[in-house]
C-alpha cells in the first residue's frame, strides 16, 4: 500500500524494546503499519514474535519507546480501556478456538455478546453478514465437528470480523490445512486485506510470501527488521526469492499470546470484555478516550 503524508498509521512503534516478562526481547523496534497493509512477522522461536503481538493486544506493557495502536497509546493506556482496543482487532488462530458445544451461529452470538451487542435482530444481521462474507452463510446451524478443517477456519475468520475490526492478527492460518484448502483461506485473507483492514500474520509458510506479497518483518538478533527486497538490473541474474533470505520462522502459537474463548470459561471471558453501552442500533458505544 502506498501511504502518504494524510494517512496516519493504525499501529506505530518508535524505539520501543518489546519485553517478554522482565526481558528484553527485541530493542528499537521501528514500524509504522497503515489500513491496507498486509504485513508479515517471520522469525525462529524465542525471536519476539509473540512479544510483538502481546505487546499491540496490550497484554504486555510498553515501559520504553511509544506505541499507538488503533488509537490508544500503550505507554499510558488504562485497564478500563484495554478491551475496547481489542475490539478494534480480530485474531485468528491456526487450530480454530471454536466452542465445540455449540453452533456456528452460537459461537459467532456468544462473542457479540460478550463484546456488548444487546439487539438480537442487529445480532442475527451482524452474523449473517460475517457469514455471508465468507461464503458459510449456509453452515450457520452445524457444529464445528460437522464442518471440514476449511470450513471451520473460514467460521474462525467470520468471528475476527464480527466486530469490524481495523485490524487482523493471523497466527499460522493455514499451518494445520492442506495445501489446495490453504490458498483458498490465504485468498480469502487477501480479499478482507483489498478491502481495507490491515492484516498482520505470523508465518513460517515461505511460499506465502511469494504468492500473495505483503511486507516482511524479521525476528532476528533482538531486532525485528523489514526485509525490502532488492531489484537486480536486467543483465544480472534474477534475485533469489525473498524467502531465501528469510531464517526458517519456526514460530510460537499466537494462541499462547491472545486468551482464548472456551466453552468453560464463558464467565472470564465475559468479564475480560464487559458490556459496553449499547447505542440506538443495538451496537456497543465506544467510551470517549
Amino acid at each position: 500500500m502506498e501511504n502518504n503524508e494524510s494517512t496516519k498509521p493504525l499501529i506505530s512503534f518508535h524505539d520501543a524494546d518489546i519485553m517478554n516478562g522482565e526481558a528484553t526481547v527485541i530493542y528499537d523496534l521501528d514500524i509504522d503499519i497503515y489500513p491496507g497493509d498486509f504485513v508479515y512477522i517471520v522469525g525462529k522461536v524465542g525471536t519476539g514474535k509473540t512479544s510483538i503481538i502481546r505487546t499491540i493486544i496490550a497484554e504486555n506493557k510498553l515501559e520504553k519507546g511509544e506505541g499507538v495502536v488503533c488509537g490508544y497509546r500503550l505507554n499510558h493506556i488504562k485497564n478500563k480501556e484495554i478491551p475496547y482496543l481489542r475490539r478494534k482487532m480480530g485474531v485468528i488462530f491456526q487450530d480454530f478456538q471454536l466452542l465445540m458445544d455449540r453452533t456456528v451461529e452460537e459461537n459467532l452470538e456468544f462473542v457479540l455478546k460478550a463484546t456488548g451487542w444487546k439487539d438480537s435482530a442487529a445480532i442475527a444481521k451482524r452474523i449473517n453478514e460475517v457469514l455471508e462474507g465468507v461464503g458459510m452463510n449456509h453452515k450457520a446451524h452445524k457444529m464445528p465437528h460437522q464442518l471440514s478443517g476449511g470450513e471451520q477456519q473460514r467460521i474462525a475468520i467470520a468471528r475476527s470480523l464480527l466486530n469490524k475490526p481495523e485490524v487482523i492478527l493471523a497466527d499460522e492460518p493455514t499451518g494445520n490445512l492442506d495445501a489446495e484448502t490453504a490458498d483458498g483461506i490465504m485468498k480469502l485473507i487477501s480479499k478482507i486485506n483489498k478491502e481495507g483492514t490491515a492484516v498482520i500474520m505470523v508465518t513460517h509458510n515461505r511460499e506465502l510470501f511469494e504468492s500473495y506479497p505483503g511486507r516482511m518483518m524479521v525476528c532476528k538478533d533482538e531486532k525485528c527488521l523489514e526485509f525490502v527486497r532488492k531489484k537486480q538490473p536486467a543483465h544480472h541474474a534474477p534475485a533469489a526469492p525473498a524467502a531465501e533470505a528469510v531464517p526458517a520462522a519456526e514460530t510460537a502459537p499466537l494462541a499462547e499470546a491472545v486468551p482464548v474463548v472456551e466453552a468453560d470459561k464463558t464467565e472470564k471471558v465475559a468479564e475480560a470484555a464487559p458490556a459496553a453501552e449499547t447505542g440506538s442500533n443495538g451496537q456497543p458505544a465506544e467510551p470517549e478516550q
